[in-house]
């Protein structure tokens, strides 16, 4: 009887825990993804009192210290289920792996964004801009079992910022996960949103696990207004990331 009594009431938390999170949308989306380690003194003082950079010592994203992630959200659903107002959208955005200095609370606080359109900006995190130019085109072509790939994309905002990248690539094996990263808000890290995705990467270059080169060409342009202390010419970057399946569920605690 007592197990009995002991199960329920599990299952009740259980329910209740769910109960507190509300799904606020799902999208499905292409990513293509830059690890950079950027200069630590200019990259700290984009971090809100209390936070700082959490850099990996080993693994694919040593040294790391800023993410430039690329994404093409190609079908965006609501919290009803059906197809968002903008079931669209096309971004680039910056974000620092983050640990709340003497805790165990790491996450990831995005500081920076140009997104395709007006709408989307400032967006739930406040910081995001429109891109007056925002352009983005993605190709393949197959041949016998081999996969060929290749990329643009240009953001530039009308106050100087400006984010692009042109890359051509073989793909390479996938590797599955299903990460989930908590996203605080850098102007009220008391609220954050938790990102739950099923996701596929290719680890298409890394300056650490030396994973086979299947990046034929490349080229990036970054800097401009509240990115030119970032993007000053000593910047490098660490691995080439695609995701050619991102799933992404956006939830509120």
């Amino acid at each position: 009887m007592r197990s009995g009594i002991l199960l329920a009431a599990g299952l009740l938390l259980a329910s209740l825990g769910a109960a507190a999170q509300t799904t606020l949308e799902v999208a499905a989306e292409h990513r293509l993804q830059l690890d950079f380690r950027v200069n630590d003194a200019a990259l700290a003082k984009m971090l809100p009192d209390g936070w700082e950079a959490l850099i990996a010592t080993a693994g694919p994203a040593k040294d790391c210290n800023l993410r430039m992630i690329f994404i093409d959200r190609m079908g965006i659903i609501g919290r009803d289920g059906k197809p968002a107002a903008r079931p669209t959208a096309r971004l680039v955005y910056l974000a620092i792996p983050v640990k709340k200095t003497g805790t165990d609370v790491v996450g990831q606080i995005i500081i920076h964004g140009l997104v395709d359109q007006a709408a989307d900006a400032p967006g739930d995190f406040g910081v995001y801009q429109h891109a007056a130019t925002a352009k983005m085109s993605r190709t393949s072509a197959a041949t016998g079992a081999a996969m060929t790939g290749s990329e643009n994309w240009e953001f530039a905002a009308a106050t100087g910022e400006r984010i692009e990248v042109q890359i051509e690539y073989e793909r390479g094996p996938l590797i599955k996960g299903n990460p989930e990263v908590k996203f605080f808000y850098p102007n009220d890290t008391s609220q954050y949103r938790i990102f739950k995705v099923d996701q596929a990467i290719d680890i298409m270059r890394n300056s650490t696990t030396n994973p086979p080169d299947h990046v034929k060409k490349f080229s990036y342009k970054a800097g401009g207004g509240k990115l030119a202390t970032l993007f000053d010419g000593s910047e490098k970057i660490v691995s080439w990331d695609s995701f050619p399946w991102y799933v992404r569920s956006v939830i509120a605690p």
